[in-house]
């Protein structure tokens, strides 16, 4: 069974969104060992550039196998197409990360690390709420690949 991570910057203290992360993980534990890493958001009284810098080590240093990155500014990808990756990832190694970098955004050093950077559209979502989109999206591409009627 393939572990499947999120790890992301920042900490979620809405019940809301944890109680629906939660949802998701129970929903998961079927087709893969389902876990998010939450690592400290530097700050603000840095400048930016440090911010990044020191946010970056931290995503690089908690991820695991492959490394997917969730970027504004990478590939749009379909509900299918990221289905694909993680059938095709699940093939190739143990570990799947999915990265959601800092307010400020990312290094380049990871973007460049990282085997896939992709993007779920231009819109900007709350970090929080992403993650939560993201878990859904993760557990849509697993029903896909499955067979299973949960997507239309």
């Amino acid at each position: 069974m393939i572990n499947v991570r999120i790890v992301a910057i920042g900490k979620i203290k809405e019940k809301y969104y944890i109680e629906a992360i939660g949802e998701y993980a129970k929903r998961l534990s079927k087709f893969c060992k389902f876990s998010v890493v939450e690592l400290p958001e530097k700050s603000e009284q840095q400048n930016i550039e440090k911010k990044i810098e020191e946010e970056t080590k931290l995503l690089i240093g908690a991820c695991k196998g492959t490394v997917v990155l969730l970027d504004r500014l990478g590939k749009n990808v379909s509900s299918e197409n990221l289905a694909k990756i993680i059938s095709d990832e699940s093939l190739k190694s143990s570990s799947i990360s999915f990265v959601i970098g800092g307010s400020n955004g990312v290094g380049e050093n990871l973007k460049k690390q990282a085997n896939y950077v992709i993007s779920f559209g231009a819109i900007t979502f709350p970090h929080q709420l992403f993650r939560v989109v993201l878990c859904e999206q993760i557990y849509r591409a697993f029903t896909i690949n499955a067979g299973l009627p949960y997507h239309k």
